[in-house]
């Protein structure tokens, strides 16, 4: 098995799709919202380094999972007998919670392949962490599941957003946009119609949703340049 298929998802950005989230069942689940970051071992592989942002807000738990410049969202989320289940597509983590710990493996069919995350911040830590946004990025649409890449170039002044994206569509400006407790939002205005975008920062990375003209939406994520 070259990779895993978790991985190959994250690869193709297929990664962009919308977050679902499941209700808690079973037993309430404690308050796990915070960012892991661990190792996801593999027989005859290098251990690959991942990330994983929970949230559980009035019951409902979700999950995002980060591996390198991309993220996937769980589409499944369940806390049962002191064990959580995320399911990423066909693939399913199952750890336990061990302390600042979750500890346990990643199944794929009748394969496990066994992970083992820490705690290394709280969502509070993490929101209230200051973000430079000013500068160049990376970024890259899933339009129709199909990864559309671009730059942006952002300039923050206050809460007041200008600047302009280039992609292989031409260039664009930024008509109007804002900074404002913690969400990005701004409408590119380009010769093939308006764009919205918003996005919040997870990890150093901007990660959002777009509307183009009413006729197309999906996710996106940004990675800043050096």
């Amino acid at each position: 098995m070259t990779g895993w298929r978790f991985r190959l998802g994250l690869l193709t950005l297929t990664v962009l799709l919308g977050s679902v989230v499941a209700f808690a069942q079973g037993t309430t689940a404690p308050d796990l919202s915070a960012t892991y970051e661990g190792t996801l071992k593999h027989a005859g592989q290098p251990d690959q380094k991942v990330s994983l942002e929970l949230k559980n807000e009035g019951g409902k738990i979700s999950g995002r999972a980060m591996h390198g410049t991309t993220s996937i969202e769980a589409t499944d989320a369940k806390f049962e007998d002191g064990t959580l289940s995320l399911k990423f597509g066909d693939a399913v983590l199952v750890v336990k919670v061990d302390g600042d710990k979750l500890v346990g493996d990643l199944v794929m069919g009748t394969e496990k392949h066994p992970v083992e995350l820490k705690k290394v911040t709280t969502a509070a830590a993490t929101a209230a962490a200051p973000a430079n946004l000013n500068g160049q990025w990376d970024a890259v649409a899933d339009a129709n599941g199909q990864p559309f890449p671009f730059s942006l170039t952002l300039k923050i002044d206050g809460e007041n957003v200008t600047g302009g994206s280039s992609s292989q569509l031409g260039e664009a400006s930024i008509k109007t946009g804002s900074w404002k407790d913690g969400k990005l939002s701004f409408q590119l205005e380009g010769q093939n119609g308006t764009i919205t975008m918003s996005a919040t920062v997870i990890e150093g990375k901007l990660s959002g949703e777009f509307d183009y003209a009413g006729q197309l939406q999906g996710r996106w994520v940004a990675v800043k340049k050096n």
